[in-house]
């Protein structure tokens, strides 16, 4: 997209989390909020509509293809050149085999149906979004380390390999001159305190993002759930595995890179 608009500004439409993470990303000229309010709560969505409008935006791309933001085109924006399933598809192609595809393949078929070329849908690079994280790690050793992300979502607990604590004995016996380390999220530090390894934080935080990517570059190897730090150790180009259940496919999520494998059970 940055390419076919190289003379314009982009601005991509977010919540509140993600706003200093995609600040840094080097191929947007701004970031605007959505509070992601009730659809019934009119107030909001008209000063939405006002803060939009004022932009004077000639071209959307909705990768997301959600009803939200497809009611945003019938009621918000009213744009011509508006890139979505309710416009790309042809007669005959249906939304649903369209989400069937994985999610990289989708993004590929619907900016290339936007007569956008594609050279790296397939192949991102989260690198933009790491720091420097050296002054946190040394507090903690000075050794290589393997990163593990033994959570995941509590409203998946399927997604979750119970058997991480069994792996780390494997690892230190095998592999002495190498540290486990686990970065826990928000909700994850007492749980993180269970498991045998280094628990890394930042001035007792959870890591923001571009910590968590930064560490995650630093690493010499990393093991985890299907998890988003997953995501970001596959599209940062690190070596790992990540380990499936019966909840979906790594095809289907496009975390497979050729050094990021996946380990799939039916069960």
């Amino acid at each position: 997209i940055r390419e076919a608009h190289n003379n314009d500004k982009i601005f991509i439409l977010t919540t509140i989390p993600y706003v200093e993470l995609l600040s840094k990303c080097p191929y947007l000229d701004g970031v605007l909020i959505d509070r992601r309010l009730s659809r019934w709560n009119i107030f909001y969505l008209i000063k939405l509509k006002k803060m939009l409008k004022k932009f004077g935006f000639i071209h959307v791309y909705d990768l997301q293809n959600s009803s939200r933001t497809s009611f945003y085109r019938k009621y918000l924006l009213n744009i011509l050149n508006w890139s979505s399933t309710e416009t790309i598809l042809k007669k005959g192609e249906k939304k649903k085999d369209f989400d069937n595809e994985s999610v990289l393949e989708r993004f590929k078929f619907q900016l290339e149906n936007s007569n956008i070329k594609t050279k790296y849908s397939l192949v991102p690079n989260f690198s933009w979004a790491k720091v420097n994280v050296d002054k946190i790690v040394n507090k903690y050793f000075g050794k290589k380390f393997i990163l593990l992300f033994p959570f995941c979502s509590p409203q998946l607990p399927h997604k979750k390999w119970p058997y991480f604590n069994d792996l780390i004995k494997i690892i230190k016996t095998k592999h002495p001159h190498l540290e486990t380390v686990i970065a826990p999220g928000p909700n994850e530090i007492e749980e993180a305190r269970k498991i045998e390894s280094v628990l890394i934080t930042n001035n007792n935080e959870p890591l923001n993002i571009m910590e968590l990517t930064g560490l995650t570059k630093k690493a010499s190897y990393v093991i985890a759930n299907d998890t988003g730090p997953a995501h970001i150790a596959a599209h940062i180009g690190q070596k790992g595995i990540v380990f499936f259940g019966y909840h979906t496919t790594p095809k289907r999520v496009s975390i497979e890179t050729d050094s990021f494998k996946a380990l799939s059970t039916k069960k």
